[in-house]
């Protein structure tokens, strides 16, 4: 979502200096946004889960059944300052475009800041055997969520594979 809302912006500001005498402006905004990618790459450089994401995993409660699960709502739940942004920014930068390249950046950032947290927690789903999902809490909390008990993955190995024994037809 922050990637969509990084090009989206990007789209207004290109769109409001499409009219030209905006070299200065275009060149400052693509700086702004490498910046912004640099910026987001340095600060997920670490391999596995941040800080943040480790303590809501710890926090998680557990549950025997399946939560109710309302994806579309869950989105707008807590993606909602978001969502606020990137229209707030779009909306003003169709008059100045300065403004949406400005949020664009930031929303570049923020999307390569969090790119690899998605399959950190897949990883610990995968290992523990269990799912996580996002409880329905108030936009203005804080996020919490639920375990469930789940599949543990069992990856075989490429070489397990060509040892066992292979299957032979029934006469």
């Amino acid at each position: 979502m922050s990637a969509g809302s990084a090009t989206a912006l990007a789209l207004v500001t290109l769109a409001g200096v499409a009219g030209g005498g905006h070299a200065l402006l275009v060149a400052v905004a693509v700086g702004w946004w490498l910046i912004g990618g640099w910026v987001g790459l340095w600060v997920s450089r670490a391999p596995g889960t941040s800080k943040a994401i480790g303590s809501l995993l710890a926090a998680a409660r557990s549950q025997r059944s399946l939560p109710e699960v309302s994806p579309a709502m869950t989105v707008v739940n807590r993606l909602w300052p978001l969502m606020l942004l990137t229209l707030a920014a779009a909306g003003v930068g169709i008059a100045e475009p300065q403004v949406a390249a400005i949020a664009a950046g930031f929303a570049i950032g923020w999307a390569l800041a969090w790119r690899r947290q998605a399959s950190a927690v897949q990883a610990i789903e995968d290992r523990d055997g269990a799912r996580f999902y996002v409880d329905r809490t108030s936009p203005l909390s804080a996020i919490r969520l639920t375990r469930t008990p789940g599949f543990r993955a069992t990856p075989q190995s490429v070489e397990d594979a060509a040892s066992a024994p292979a299957a032979q037809p029934q006469p």
